[in-house]
């Protein structure tokens, strides 16, 4: 039985070519619709273990696509056994409006909050406004225009 939802971990830089071309065709990280056959997918609880199985070095931003797979067009999702489970696969390209939310994930695949996102901004712009303090009092220093 198809889940309501499925689930797929992408590089958001995959994603930001869906937003262009209108269709998804990673199966994998690395590896296309075309060399694998289907767009490898999950369950909500399956996601965690494929991040740490496939995603955790991954070095890039990585979002979570939440499918809904009524909405595909030209693609059949099969759940098909995988070792001891099953895992919801998509037959074909998935449609950009089957895509029904996109979720940044951090660097240990949680999902990033408007918050979390905030504090992160907020502590960059911090640091680099305590390094042109820093960089300021050191040159007003070496000009002798501080005591």
């Amino acid at each position: 039985m198809v889940p309501e939802r499925i689930f797929h971990i992408a590089t958001d830089a995959d994603w930001r070519r869906t937003l262009q071309t209108g269709t998804y065709t990673t199966s994998t990280m690395g590896r296309s619709l075309d060399e694998e056959g289907f767009i490898h997918a999950s369950r909500r609880d399956q996601v965690p273990g494929v991040f740490d199985r496939y995603y955790r070095g991954a070095g890039e931003h990585l979002v979570l696509l939440t499918i809904d797979p009524a909405r595909l067009t030209g693609a059949e999702v099969r759940v098909e056994p995988v070792g001891d489970d099953t895992y919801p696969h998509v037959y074909g390209p998935i449609d950009r409006g089957a895509v029904v939310d996109v979720t940044p994930l951090d660097r240990h695949g949680r999902p990033e909050t408007l918050t979390s996102l905030w504090v992160k901004g907020m502590a960059v712009r911090m640091g680099v406004a305590l390094v042109v303090m820093l960089g300021l009092a050191a040159l007003l220093w070496a000009l002798g225009v501080t005591r």
